[in-house]
Formats: structure tokens, sequence, C-alpha cells
């Protein structure tokens, strides 16, 4: 049964989704057991066109943000630069978003892409690539840091090695997106909020957020231990929004990681069963960063598992149905016009 959209007037800057192809890989991607899994194989293609769809659906997304994932990457060149390919494709689609056929939506007004940061000074030419591929809608990168030594946490998705954001190298190549003005995405596990807090008091001056609430875990090793761990969670969350140059993405909750008790791709919650589940970490971090530094995020197609498009959107407005209309509009567009420096690209909330 599709829910009657809340507050439809309200506009929503998507600050975190992704666009991918992964149909001509099917038939040679192994079998993967991880739920995981199950999202590429249930969403192999979310494109322009599956994107559009989702934004009229009921809610006013007026634009959004494309955030890496590793699709389309280059298949030659030096590798270092294949991730380039991205960025590429996806200022392609931002370009056929902006030529006005398809309404005044923007899709992937700011791109967030990858760059290896552990190559040192060696990243600055791959950042300088990837600013001119962008045509003035790159952003900043996302270099993945979560890591967990249960390989059942992580699945398929287990790349990263422990204590990526603290390795030299790295450090290297991160000193260059403060040089060149660009943002950074963090996405870790729970237990590796702190990584991001001493990665941001190393470098002031850079801006970066925290995406999906630093993903709480409820799945392997985590597996009924999601309340346990939740004060842990909030006092990790805390001491990073004590860092005036972080923010946080409000959303990810719609992955299996949590473990949330009756959230699966096969039960299709409604909004305020929704709401209810991520209240305690939607309510924490809004408490702890302001709804200024705070932003609500779709991550689709990922979140698909738990929710789809136009439930999602209503879920994160019954949590912010008691915030004044200012509040709304930082939380659902003007903290990510301000992170990705969207101001006159995207109309103001």
């Amino acid at each position: 049964m599709t829910e009657q959209i809340l507050e439809p007037e309200l506009p929503i800057v998507d600050p975190h989704h992704h666009l991918w192809d992964r149909e001509p890989l099917l038939n040679s991607m192994p079998a993967i057991t991880h739920p995981f899994g199950s999202i590429v194989r249930t969403t192999p293609r979310y494109l322009f066109e599956e994107l559009l769809t989702d934004s009229r659906s009921g809610h006013n997304v007026v634009g959004t943000v494309y955030v890496q994932c590793g699709a389309f990457y280059r298949a030659d060149g030096p590798p270092e630069l294949q991730p380039v390919g991205e960025v590429e494709f996806v200022n392609g689609t931002a370009a056929r978003s902006a030529s006005g056929l398809y309404g005044p939506f923007r899709a992937c007004a700011g791109i967030v892409g990858h760059a290896d940061l552990t190559r040192g000074d060696g990243a600055a030419a791959v950042l300088d690539a990837q600013i001119a591929a962008g045509n003035g809608r790159f952003r900043g990168i996302r270099h993945i840091g979560a890591h967990d030594p249960d390989g059942n946490v992580l699945g398929p998705l287990a790349h990263a090695p422990a204590g990526l954001y603290a390795d030299a190298a790295f450090r290297t190549g991160f000193a260059h997106l403060g040089r060149l003005g660009l943002t950074f995405d963090a996405w870790v596990l729970e237990p590796q909020i702190g990584e991001v807090a001493d990665l941001a008091r190393a470098f002031p001056d850079t801006p970066i957020v925290l995406d999906h609430v630093g993903t709480p875990l409820g799945i392997g090793a985590y597996a009924g231990r999601l309340d346990e761990r939740f004060d842990v969670w909030r006092d990790a969350i805390r001491d990073l929004a004590s860092c005036p140059n972080v923010m946080v993405k409000l959303g990810g909750l719609g992955m299996p990681f949590p473990g949330f008790p009756g959230l699966s791709p096969a039960s299709r919650p409604t909004s305020d069963v929704l709401a209810d589940l991520w209240r305690p970490y939607i309510e924490t971090c809004i408490e702890a960063f302001g709804p200024g530094r705070a932003m609500f995020e779709s991550n689709f197609p990922v979140d698909r598992w738990g929710a789809d498009y136009p439930t999602l959107w209503n879920a994160f407005k019954r949590l912010a149905a008691g915030a004044s209309a200012d509040d709304k509009r930082e939380l659902f567009a003007g903290a990510a016009l301000r992170f990705y420096s969207l101001d006159g690209v995207l109309p103001a909330p």
C-alpha cells in the first residue's frame, strides 16, 4: 500500500546516493550469502531513469549529490586514474539532468569520487584529474575505512585495512584535500567512529562528513548486541560532534548492518515503524551535531533493502516532525547545500 506523502512541498537535497549498472556482471558474480549481496542482485541497475522515478515519487527532491561506489571506472590506463571514469560518467548524468528536459530536478549537482589517498603525494594528480572531469561539480572524495575483524560483518565490502585513517601515507594524501578545497566522506563502522575524530582533529580545516550515522552494528559478531552497544555508539558520536569541521549524514539505517528486527526486503515496514526503529540514532545525532550540521540522506539504492524511496523520506519527516521550520530546512537541504558548496547551484530551501 502506497503511503500518503508527508509535507510534499518541503525542499529536499538528497546528499547521498549511488548509480551503477551491475547487470553485465551478474552471471560472473559469485553467490554471496551476506545480506549486502542481495542488494546488488535485486537492484542490479540504478541509473538516471531509476533515480528520476524515485525523485518524482511525491517528495520535493530538488537535487542530489552522488557518492562513489566504484562504478564505471576506466578499464584502461594507469590504475590510480581509473576512478576518474566514475566522475566522468556521473558528470554526464548531471549534464543530462541540467538540460532541463526532465524538469527542475538537478541530479548529481555535486559529485563525490574516490582517490587512493594511501598514494600520499601521488594522490594529488588523481584529485586534479577528477576536478577537471567534474566540470565544476566535483566536491570531494570518499575513501572507505570500514573494517571489522569479523568478515561476516562487512561480507563483500570487507576491503579496507584496519586503522586506515591513521596511516601516515593516507594522511599525506589527505592533506591535499584541504589545499584543493575538497570535502571528505568517511564511511566507517560504529567501533571505528573514534578514528574519524582523530582524523578530524589532525586536519581541522578539512570538511568531513560521517556517513550513515556511523553504521551501528547488529550482525556477525555483534548479533543481538545492538541495544547493548548503543551507549558506546552514542558516546563516540558526541565526541565526534565536538569537532567543528565534521557533519553527519542521517541515514544508512535501511541497510542490513544494524540488524533491526523486522527490517528486510520482504517486510517493507511503514514509515511510522521505521521512524520508531531509527529514532534513538537520528535524535542522538541531531542533538549532538545540531540541525545545521546534520543532513538526511537516502543512500539509495542501498537502503532500498529496508524501504522504498517515498517511505524512507516519510520516515525522516516523521522523525523531524517536532522541529521548527528553520531546522527542517537545514536537515533536509541547508546543511547539504553548505557542506557541498551547492549554494547557487541548487535553489535555497
